[in-house]
């Protein structure tokens, strides 16, 4: 016997099949990305705060703040950037001669701003790991629900 059912109206669809083994797949995958970005975040957030930075005072946004999150590393990494090109006289590394003593500075700035940043991307990584989560899990509830509306529906189309 097939395992398609035939409901009023002339629409055909699978009775029983797939669709709850698939709906707790995605759940599943769901709520590992989930516990994976909250655990990234968490993990980033408590290196940076190990590190004991505080966003230096003449900072645009968030100055004398604990460098814990996207936003203070990124405050932390501008200011890092404006206080290397004050020191430089507005040349970068890469304009900076190769005798020149400055040029030490520049380069222990960019490594400073370039690990700030890898942090701040860590964080959206993170988030957005977070995100397509709570979206696998929401697709997972929908396609659950599908199915018992297909049991709900096969039932009556039977029965009738």
């Amino acid at each position: 016997m097939s395992d398609c059912g035939v409901y009023k109206g002339g629409t055909v669809a699978r009775a029983r099949g797939g669709t709850r083994p698939l709906a707790v797949l995605v759940a599943v995958i769901g709520v590992l990305m989930v516990i994976a970005g909250a655990v990234t975040w968490f993990m980033v957030q408590d290196q940076l705060s190990e590190a004991r930075i505080t966003v230096a005072e003449d900072a645009d946004m968030l100055a004398g703040d604990e460098v814990n999150g996207p936003l203070s590393a990124y405050a932390q990494a501008q200011v890092i950037n404006k206080h290397a090109l004050e020191a430089t006289g507005g040349k970068t590394y890469a304009e900076l001669g190769r005798e020149d003593p400055l040029r030490q500075t520049a380069m222990s700035a960019s490594f400073l701003r370039a690990s700030l940043f890898t942090s701040v991307v860590a964080f959206g990584v993170a988030a957005m790991a977070v995100g397509v989560g709570l979206a696998l899990v929401l697709i997972a509830l929908a396609l659950m629900s599908a199915a018992k509306a297909v049991d709900r529906a096969s039932g009556s189309a039977y029965a009738s």
